[in-house]
């Protein structure tokens, strides 16, 4: 039996339940898809679910403010696909008088939409012969034919796309996908399969050789930056506080946070209060303690954050206070949501 056969066969067989795949409405495909990028199933359901019922379609999306779909997002982390899921509704409505892009290539005009999403979205919706390549499918293929190249060079990339267009031999193009994208995910997964109920595992170049382990492979990783952030946790006697909104081009834009200064490296607190920009912030202050007694760190792609969360007792009138109960309102970084949670603001208002 060929290579896509096989794997229908077994995804027909696991029936998987995802609310996503109950229609071929290329809006919520293409919202899921953007959803689980950079996040797991269990997880990225619920804000698929969310999102659905804030804005049910390409127009509510884009009639929306830019706040309030960064706070429905807050938690996923990676805040540039829901800025670019915003600005590509809004393309949509405004540039393609709503209509969704129908081919691989119209798709590929929409912001954050790359080889993958394009591919998803033109075989599940609109049945176009042309093959997903994602994290799932590079392991499986790797493993298979036994190959060595890496995924995340240029070749890798080249080779395995072209290799995964030529196994798509169906007339089922969204379905063969389907499968191959919850193959990797569900069997031949990244630690231990379970290659005793593989229904590839009579052809599989990886078992064979003793190399599962091994593959895929990838190039060694870019070295991580480390980075020293002070966040300065405002309270005055009214219960008030303080929030800014992050600007630029780095992580966490548009998002809100606590005023924040940024170090060369951990201080402690006569570091901190003899800065300059900590004496911006700290005016009328009663006392300094520090929250978390053990730095936490944040990791994201290319950096870790190790983070201090300075709580400021204060008489401050500064200009931006407002009142704690108004922070659920704001979308802020996971990190400074954990922040909000374990010191409980809620619980002293």
């Amino acid at each position: 039996m060929r290579f896509c056969n096989l794997l229908e066969s077994w995804y027909l067989s696991i029936n998987r339940d995802l609310p996503w795949r109950k229609n071929k409405n290329p809006y919520s495909v293409w919202l899921s898809e953007i959803i689980l990028q950079q996040t797991r199933v269990a997880q990225g359901t619920a804000y698929y679910h969310r999102f659905l019922e804030s804005f049910p379609t390409v127009f509510d999306l884009a009639a929306a403010h830019e706040d309030e779909v960064l706070k429905l997002w807050q938690g996923l982390g990676y805040y540039s696909r829901a800025r670019n899921l915003h600005f590509s509704a809004k393309f949509i409505v405004n540039e393609l008088e709503g209509k969704f892009p129908a081919t691989y290539k119209e798709l590929l005009q929409l912001k954050g939409v790359g080889d993958y999403t394009a591919s998803a979205i033109a075989s599940i919706c609109y049945n176009e012969k042309t093959a997903v390549v994602d994290g799932n499918v590079f392991r499986v293929l790797a493993r298979y034919f036994g190959i060595d190249t890496p995924i995340n060079s240029a070749k890798g990339i080249k080779e395995f796309k072209i290799l995964a267009q030529s196994l798509l031999e169906t007339d089922h193009p969204g379905r063969y996908n389907q499968a191959i994208m919850d193959f990797g995910a569900l069997q031949c997964t990244p630690q231990n399969p379970d290659c005793s109920v593989c229904p590839l595992v009579g052809g599989c170049e990886a078992l064979r050789q003793q190399s599962i382990k091994q593959l895929p492979v990838k190039e060694k990783k870019i070295k991580i930056k480390k980075r020293y952030f002070n966040f300065l946790v405002v309270i005055t006697d009214a219960n008030q506080t303080i929030l800014t909104q992050r600007k630029g081009k780095g992580i966490w834009e548009n998002l809100f946070q606590f005023p924040l200064i940024e170090s060369e490296n951990s201080i402690e607190l006569d570091q901190l209060i003899a800065r300059a920009d900590f004496q911006e912030i700290s005016e009328e202050t009663q006392s300094i303690e520090l929250f978390n007694k053990q730095e936490w760190v944040h990791k994201l792609s290319h950096q870790h954050l190790y983070t201090k969360f300075w709580v400021l007792k204060s008489n401050s009138n500064h200009e931006d206070l407002l009142p704690i109960e108004k922070i659920k309102e704001f979308a802020v970084p996971r990190l400074v949501e954990r922040f909000i949670q374990e010191y409980g603001f809620n619980d002293k208002n």
